[in-house]
């Protein structure tokens, strides 16, 4: 390809998936111009996502574009809200349409499922990275919180866990033999945004997992001021997920392995009704794996009664051995 910056532009972003009526302005300009409607709050997120340190060399090009939409969504699914619009800052070692024109289908494929349109962002040249800042509407109220959990509430996971992070240790240990279900975990996570919709009015407290089920509930209890006991033989656990774990005598994987990007919630008793009643229609399984408690602490008890002590969850800038 020839032309540059501005050529890269034109062919592969200036012309979205996806076009909303609430855009008056979008790729092109010095800013985009976007109508948030009446009776709704802006609900904004952001996740950079480096290659090396979030996807590995050679990963498919569609389903990291996917992905690079989809964890962003996750977010919006988090707090109940409706996605809307997105900006993307591209840094590329240089200019490969074949590639590029495969992520940009991954990207618009997810984008279109929720009507999400690309309204600007940024391209350099460099180390490959990709920073997508995500826009979604909730009514007001209704955002769903880290900070509502209370004891005696139900805690809930959707999907299932621990299959990204079983991916990514075969695919780092250079096994070939990766599952195509454990690997669509890993690279083309599905964002449950239709369940966190419902789950708004439902849900005293939500989160995405994106760092592991351990760090990312010790972020609601901080935030409520409570503790936790989560039932260990509860873990909705894929079949080749289990497999992995046996095998290598991990116990752990599906409570410190991140990027199930699924949604973690509590429920009081006086929802549970309403929760039951809205199951049916959800976009994912769901299983209740433990309960909030008024003891400070995050606890994890074996199929015997016996307590488990977990490792730590993924920290960017944790130490490394």
């Amino acid at each position: 390809m020839t032309g540059g910056e501005f050529s890269l532009i034109d062919n592969f972003f200036a012309s979205p998936a996806v076009t909303r009526a609430d855009v008056s302005l979008g790729c092109g300009d010095d800013c985009a111009l976007l109508d948030i409607p009446p009776g709704r709050q802006l609900a904004v997120t952001m996740d950079s996502l480096v290659a090396g340190r979030h996807f590995l060399p050679g990963t498919d090009p569609w389903r990291l574009g996917w992905k690079v939409l989809a964890v962003n969504l996750s977010d919006l699914a988090a707090m109940g809200a409706e996605p809307a619009w997105a900006t993307l800052a591209v840094t590329l070692p240089g200019i490969d349409e074949s590639w590029l024109g495969a992520f940009m289908e991954g990207f618009s494929t997810l984008a279109r499922q929720h009507a999400v349109q690309l309204v600007g962002g940024d391209t350099t040249r460099g180390p490959m990275a990709f920073t997508l800042q995500a826009h979604g509407l909730v009514e007001p109220g209704r955002a769903l919180l880290r900070s509502g959990a209370r004891p005696g509430d139900a805690l809930y996971v959707t999907g299932t866990l621990g299959g990204a992070g079983a991916a990514l240790r075969q695919l780092l240990a250079g096994d070939e033999e990766v599952s195509d279900s454990l690997r669509r975990r890993l690279e083309q996570p599905e964002p449950r945004v239709g369940t966190g919709r419902s789950l708004a009015g439902i849900a005293s407290a939500c989160i995405d997992l994106s760092d592991g089920l351990a760090g990312d509930l010790q972020h609601v209890l901080d935030a409520s001021g409570c503790g936790a006991m989560v039932e260990l033989d509860r873990l909705p656990l894929m079949q080749e997920t289990r497999a992995f774990m046996q095998r290598y005598d991990d116990w752990q994987l599906p409570i410190t392995a991140g990027d199930d990007y699924e949604l973690l919630f509590t429920v009081p008793p006086s929802r549970e009704e309403a929760l039951r009643a809205v199951l049916p229609a959800l976009d994912c399984e769901v299983t209740r794996i433990g309960r909030i408690e008024s003891d400070p602490g995050l606890r994890f008890v074996d199929e015997t009664g016996i307590m488990r002590r977990p490792g730590h969850a993924w920290d960017h800038f944790a130490d490394e051995d």
